[in-house]
């Protein structure tokens, strides 16, 4: 139990900053795009509470945390409500929008990677703000991979959607019922793996190369 505390202790900033973020990305890029759905509803909003789903975001991820020793974490956020009709160019448009979200998890591992260099070069070593740098980074690594896995209603999978000729993108689409369904059975079956591992080695691949020349600096 104790474990299990200071584990949500670390996580518990990063995880509503990389959700709260996600989401309110996407309820700015719809408006910025021509639909205020988000916006009307209060979910353009930095406020974690107005994106937090109480079973998905708290009681899930802590029971599988318990249940499985640690070793699978799931959960999820109230998903931002887009009226793709409403955009100016919806076909295209729904790219840019479920790109808003995984984009601003992105720029989160970044800013995480920042404050663990600032960490280092300040000399302080409080291993509590070291492992949440470390998880601010992981978490939003996490979140950008798994968010992008193309398979509908992830983001990924309204990217592929956008992507596709009318005529498939319309079948593609009617997946969506069985999504969630769809990535639960890859996560347990471990074949998410084989997603999972590359994006998030290429994206922190790409972290380190653009934090490069500050790192020299301060070497």
């Amino acid at each position: 139990m104790e474990e299990l505390i200071q584990t949500v202790a670390v996580y518990a900033l990063p995880v509503l900053f990389a959700i709260t973020l996600h989401e309110a990305a996407h309820a700015y890029a719809a408006r910025y795009l021509g639909d205020s759905t988000a916006y009307m509803q209060g979910r353009m909003s930095l406020n974690p509470v107005r994106h937090i789903d109480p079973f998905g975001t708290i009681i899930i991820p802590i029971l599988l945390y318990i249940s499985t020793s640690g070793n699978f974490l799931f959960g999820y956020a109230k998903p931002v409500p887009v009226e793709y009709g409403n955009l100016r160019k919806p076909k295209r448009d729904m790219a840019w929008v479920a790109l808003a979200g995984p984009s601003a998890n992105f720029v989160m591992a970044l800013l995480w990677m920042l404050f663990a260099i600032m960490l280092a070069v300040s000399g302080i070593d409080e291993t509590f703000f070291v492992r949440m740098a470390q998880a601010g980074v992981l978490t939003n690594l996490v979140m950008f991979a798994f968010n992008l896995f193309p398979v509908p209603p992830l983001d990924g999978g309204r990217v592929l959607t956008s992507l596709l000729p009318h005529r498939y993108a319309y079948k593609f689409a009617q997946i969506e019922p069985y999504g969630f369904f769809i990535v639960m059975a890859l996560v347990l079956l471990k074949v998410l793996y084989f997603w999972m591992v590359p994006v998030m080695t290429a994206a922190h691949g790409l972290l380190k190369l653009i934090i490069s020349p500050l790192t020299l600096f301060l070497s």
